[in-house]
């Protein structure tokens, strides 16, 4: 039978606490692609949100039309369009989705174009305080360019 000493005490005890602050499952995301207009701050506080989140992110600017035709040729409805794209594993993300909107997503699959948060709403991901934020809600575009409620956050 093994002595405990000082020692393997105290590394034992390091090797625990270290352990115990590991998350129990380490969760692998994939890489999302973010177009956006120039030197748009509410844009940059999303993209924040989300590698806050864990999400890798590559970002892109478009210009005026050449982001409004991105999103369009990608299947965003003119009334879902807000001021960012995201484009993760064949899906589209308009706007100031929350991440954990984007996961559920990834976790279901649905036969989607994406999700769509049009407008800029208050307290939305990126866009000021949550603690104040206006009622939203996240959109499903369908691939026929309906749209169904994903997700609805009241105000706070």
């Amino acid at each position: 039978m093994p002595i405990l000493n000082r020692r393997t005490l105290l590394m034992s005890t390091a090797t625990l606490a270290l352990t115990a602050s590991l998350p129990l499952r380490a969760e692998t995301l994939p890489p999302i692609h973010v177009a956006k207009g120039t030197g748009c701050e509410c844009c940059t506080a999303w993209v924040d949100h989300l590698r806050a989140e864990g999400f890798s992110v590559t970002e892109e600017e478009l210009y005026g039309m050449l982001l409004i035709n991105y999103k369009l040729d990608n299947g965003i409805p003119q009334r879902m369009i807000s001021c960012h794209t995201g484009k993760i594993e064949g899906y589209m993300i308009e706007g100031h989705v929350p991440a954990a909107d984007i996961r559920r997503l990834l976790q279901d699959r649905p036969d989607a174009i994406g999700l769509a948060v049009p407008g800029m709403p208050y307290g939305s991901p990126g866009m000021g305080d949550e603690t104040a934020r206006e009622a939203y809600d996240v959109f499903l575009i369908a691939r026929d360019g309906t749209t169904s409620v994903f997700t609805s956050y009241p105000a706070a």
